[in-house]
């Protein structure tokens, strides 16, 4: 079960890719100015998650105008989610979760994914500015997307 609405945010800091090379991002930054979506997702490179991310891309104004920062976590290595991204025409700050602390945190481990082994669950989570989780949701299944108007709603709130 993911880590439920009311409880506080498991900060963070966790790496990405960018033109300047590697950075560290950490969620705690976010707190006292904007609100963060986290978008746990399995693997890089697969159908399922690239149309998320990919809609979410198409959409991230709309996070911006309800003051969200979008991150999408998984366990691949920060260079394969930045192939990926720029494959991909991927937006949103794809951070790398390779040693699994952060899914551990905030419990959306998926057991042994098709036999590869353990990855992130699909999950969404918002945490307010004061760094308190407003919602929280992991799909019933890898191929199940999550409720973006519920995500959505929750920003508003």
């Amino acid at each position: 079960m993911p880590i439920p609405v009311g409880s506080k945010a498991p900060d963070f800091t966790l790496k990405t890719l960018t033109a300047d090379g590697l950075k560290d991002v950490t969620l705690s930054h976010n707190f006292g100015k904007k609100q963060t979506v986290i978008l746990f997702f399995p693997l890089a490179f697969t159908g399922v998650c690239t149309q998320e991310m990919c809609d979410i891309t198409s959409g991230l104004t709309q996070y911006s105008g309800l003051n969200a920062e979008v991150y999408g976590v998984s366990v691949d290595s920060p260079f394969s989610l930045d192939a990926w991204a720029k494959q991909n025409k991927i937006g949103v700050t794809l951070l790398s979760d390779l040693n699994r602390t952060t899914t551990k945190a905030y419990d959306v481990v998926f057991p042994m994914l098709a036999g590869v082994g353990d990855t992130s669950a699909r999950a969404a989570f918002v945490i307010g500015t004061d760094g308190v989780v407003k919602y929280s949701e992991q799909t019933a299944t890898p191929k199940d997307l999550p409720n973006f108007a519920a995500v959505k709603a929750a920003l508003s709130r």
